[in-house]
């Protein structure tokens, strides 16, 4: 047992949890090597690529919200065109019907007044060959008068 405190007492005066010796300042010399490579071969192109690629979105954010605003503004324009032209046509249309409605009244009208002619000479056509006949029956009717008579008188004077 004494053994092993004289052994204690040698670890606890020769090395504790901190040995200022020629090894602290060796490692301390290798950690900050390995933070230099790292940082040349590791960090600084990893933060490089991470810095182009988030100028990469940015950049791509900023042209998407342009030509979504320009899309946004076309639209509007086209939108607005697209009123104007219902608007015109709807005036166009009605102008058309309102045209459409003038001619055919005015057609309506033209063929009232033709059928109203036509009519008008059809009735003086009859009425011209109803005194045609008339004058005709009337001679007709002087020359059967004319011979009732004679015969009469003829028949009397035999």
């Amino acid at each position: 047992m004494i053994q092993t405190m004289l052994f204690a007492a040698e670890v606890a005066e020769g090395g504790g949890l901190f040995d200022i010796n020629a090894t602290l300042p060796l490692m301390a010399i290798q950690f900050l090597i390995l933070v230099a490579i790292l940082n040349v071969l590791f960090y600084k192109p990893l933060g490089k690529a991470i810095d182009e690629r988030d100028d990469f979105i940015r950049t791509n954010h900023a042209e998407a919200e342009e030509r979504l605003a320009k899309a946004q503004s076309l639209a509007d324009q086209y939108e607005s065109e697209l009123s104007d032209a219902r608007r015109k046509t709807q005036e166009i249309l009605s102008a058309a019907q309102e045209e459409a409605g003038k001619i055919a009244s005015g057609k309506v009208s033209e063929a009232q007044q033709e059928a109203q002619a036509r009519r008008e000479q059809v009735q003086a056509e009859l009425n011209q060959q109803k005194q045609e006949a008339m004058s005709s029956l009337e001679q007709q009717v002087d020359q059967l008068t004319q011979q009732i008579v004679d015969k009469l008188l003829g028949a009397r004077a035999a």
